[in-house]
């Protein structure tokens, strides 16, 4: 990705060279059209007189919208958050400086707002971290006109990577735990339910305000399960006992409390959600537990737990900053616990048939079929960067570069399926390249692993292929990808009637297709096209 970035001081210890260019200081006049985003990282600068300063800032206003103006609305644009990194007070009282700072951010925020292709990124979360004398290094401004101290580059790379993996609403979508000394103080075996710590004074108030952080994760779209050795009875009569207890048995998509090992029933949890392990984070007090867990399973994050419970709080931030945070959730994101709940229900009725079919007609399954528009360029974004099972390229896509496409003229439709139990939504995608006026190359094609098993994948693909085959199109071209995580559909495409036309050394399948005629579709599925 090639990036261009406006700035107003030396910032190249930071953004580095790699496929980057930059703007002269202040300078707005050049804005190149052939880079993949732009970013706005101007900050206040150095200067005694605020009246001046006042009006500098607030000329900084009219200069973005001047440059947003001129470039294209698909390509990403990254704000910096205006910050003063060295505040000069003359007078106590002096408070425009601060003032016209704000106006500029409360500006970004409201462009944010109302144009897709920009994002705001806080910065004081970065310069909070250091006292004035840190960001600063005045032998470095004054020799080469760096504002931020270069001696922070390493912070601020380890940063911006995460910030960067926010913007593509790429997260860790499971967070396992333990419960004894992990969601409340003490053992529920040996002090009861009642004399757990959780709620009151310290420490219970700790694992009161841990617990209610961790139930807004959940509505933010992250998978909450239980692991942990414990009487389950026990646990259940806790859950709806205690006065204190904000997470209860609803707000976990599963649940593994038996006396096995950890690893062992982490396996089993990854495999009932049909998701891998490296989107799991373990959170265990015990050291003993999280040490077997990164010998056995080392794909799953096991971050180390406070040792004491006043230090919850701060675990929470860093947990949601380095494995969970995106930059915004989907509808998808919000009802995800819901889901898999649902998920489990399919599975425990899927044992009362004699055969598939016969259970596929019980679910009542409904699929519509979506071209893409605006509102729901953000969940497709998020399945090409987060679906690696089903996917047959594992291409992945920003928000900014689906708008593109969609652009050129490619043919991107998505897939909402519900059954009885519920609505999955949003849960697959297809992305349609046109090569000639009959012609047609499949470059993306993903479906949520938590809705295969029904045969759902055929009916999607092959409702496309008819919709296709009415506008004229005659022709179908077809790759598969392989990748570690998605052998499983090695073969979806010679399923589907494809020819396999070459085969690579690392495997990689070239294929092609006639639509000669339409495709006949199961009748236990009822399609919408919309």
């Amino acid at each position: 990705m090639t990036t261009f970035v406006f700035r107003n001081h030396t910032v190249e210890a930071f953004f580095g060279y790699d496929g980057v260019t930059y703007s002269g200081y202040d300078d707005i006049s050049s804005v190149p059209g052939d880079v993949d985003r732009y970013i706005w990282f101007f900050q206040v600068p150095v200067n005694a007189d605020s009246a001046q300063l006042v009006q500098e800032i607030d000329s900084y206003c009219d200069q973005l919208d001047l440059v947003i103006a001129s470039v294209n609305e698909n390509k990403p644009f990254i704000v910096f958050s205006l910050e003063n990194l060295f505040p000069l007070r003359l007078t106590g009282n002096e408070t425009s400086v601060s003032e016209s700072v704000n106006r500029f951010n409360h500006h970004v925020i409201e462009l944010a707002k109302s144009h897709q292709n920009i994002k705001w990124v806080d910065f004081s979360e970065f310069t909070s971290r250091y006292n004035a004398e840190t960001l600063v290094n005045w032998k470095y401004y004054l020799m080469s006109q760096t504002l931020l101290n270069p001696k922070l580059a390493h912070d601020f790379h380890a940063w911006w990577q995460q910030i960067n993996s926010q913007l593509d609403l790429q997260r860790k979508k499971c967070l396992v735990l333990d419960l004894d000394n992990t969601l409340w103080g003490g053992v529920l075996g040996e002090d009861g339910i009642d004399g757990i710590k959780l709620g009151g004074d310290y420490p219970g108030n700790a694992f009161f305000y841990w617990q209610r952080s961790l139930l807004q994760l959940a509505k933010n779209g992250v998978i909450l399960a239980i692991c942990s050795k414990n009487n389950e009875n026990d646990v259940i009569q806790a859950w709806q006992l205690n006065p204190n207890m904000v997470l209860k048995r609803e707000h976990f998509a599963a649940v593994r409390i038996n006396w096995n090992d950890k690893a062992t029933n982490l396996s089993e949890l990854a495999d009932e959600l049909n998701i891998g392990l490296d989107s799991m984070v373990f959170v265990d007090d015990n050291p003993t537990e999280r040490e077997l867990i990164k010998q056995m399973l080392p794909q799953v994050e096991v971050p180390d737990f406070p040792e004491k419970p006043y230090q919850l709080m701060p675990f929470f931030k860093q947990l949601t900053e380095r494995f969970f945070r995106i930059y915004a959730v989907t509808n998808e994101d919000l009802v995800k616990t819901r889901q898999y709940q649902e998920n489990a229900m399919r599975h425990a009725e899927r044992s009362q048939f004699a055969d598939l079919e016969s259970y596929l007609y019980s679910l009542d399954i409904a699929i519509d079929v979506i071209p893409v528009d605006e509102h729901r360029v953000p969940r497709v974004a998020q399945m090409t960067q987060k679906t690696n099972q089903f996917n047959l390229t594992t291409r992945r896509y920003t928000e900014s570069d689906v708008r593109q496409l969609m652009e050129q003229g490619w043919h991107l439709f998505c897939m909402n399926e519900s059954d009885r139990f519920g609505d999955n939504g949003v849960t697959g995608t297809i992305f349609l390249e046109p090569l000639d006026d009959v012609t047609v190359n499949i470059d993306t094609l993903l479906l949520s692993c938590r809705i295969l098993g029904k045969g759902v994948e055929d009916a999607f693909v092959k409702t496309v292929l008819n919709l296709l085959r009415l506008d004229g199109y005659r022709h179908v071209k077809a790759q598969y990808l392989p990748t570690a995580k998605n052998m499983q559909t090695a073969d979806f495409y010679d399923r589907l009637g494809m020819t396999c036309v070459k085969i690579s050394p690392d495997g990689v399948k070239d294929y092609e297709m006639d639509l000669k005629q339409v495709f006949e579709i199961k009748n236990c599925y009822n399609i919408r096209v919309l």
